[in-house]
């Protein structure tokens, strides 16, 4: 692991000591691949106060997070870059396990705007989707394991838009 993944880990310890100081409500650490890159970031979570039935088996949950993340570019003229990242997710939990259905569209800010010769985002500044799903584990359901699909682009408001795509596994502690 790089000295930037090393950093945003060691930060990640950091501000799950910090979580009733910022009324946090939990944090994650996503690790992503795919053949350019690949990613390391911590995020926190917010939850809204808003929780919706579906039925008596699932019900709908809205949370906002925030990320920092290190990205390693694999190939010609690869770079390493930071990305600051802001996303309200809607999640649709089961009632009956923890099992959840997940979809977010945010912002991210980029410290480069490539990765590598093949992957040029024309911008700073990108658009970040995602769709995931995963189970809440453990002792009133403290533990969260996770995959997410992730989509980032600058929509086309710059050029050129080489948009890139991460595999990620999630781990995250609900506070």
């Amino acid at each position: 692991m790089s000295r930037r993944g090393v950093c945003v880990l060691l930060l990640g310890l950091g501000m799950t000591g910090t979580q009733a100081a910022l009324a946090l409500d939990g944090s994650a650490l996503e690790l992503g691949h795919n053949a350019d890159a690949t990613m390391s970031r911590l995020s926190v979570r917010w939850n809204l106060e808003r929780l919706w039935t579906l039925g008596h088996d699932w019900n709908v949950s809205v949370f906002t997070e925030a990320g920092l993340g290190s990205w390693q570019g694999d190939g010609a003229g690869a770079k390493d870059l930071w990305e600051l990242g802001f996303t309200p997710v809607l999640r649709i939990n089961s009632t009956h396990s923890g099992f959840f259905w997940e979809g977010g569209i945010g912002v991210h800010l980029m410290s480069h705007n490539r990765i590598n010769d093949r992957h040029v985002f024309g911008s700073h500044f990108n658009f970040g989707d995602h769709l995931g799903f995963g189970w809440r584990l453990g002792d009133k359901e403290r533990y969260e394991l996770g995959y997410r699909f992730q989509h980032l682009s600058n929509a086309n408001t710059a050029m050129p838009n080489d948009s890139i795509n991460f595999h990620q596994l999630r781990l995250g502690l609900n506070y």
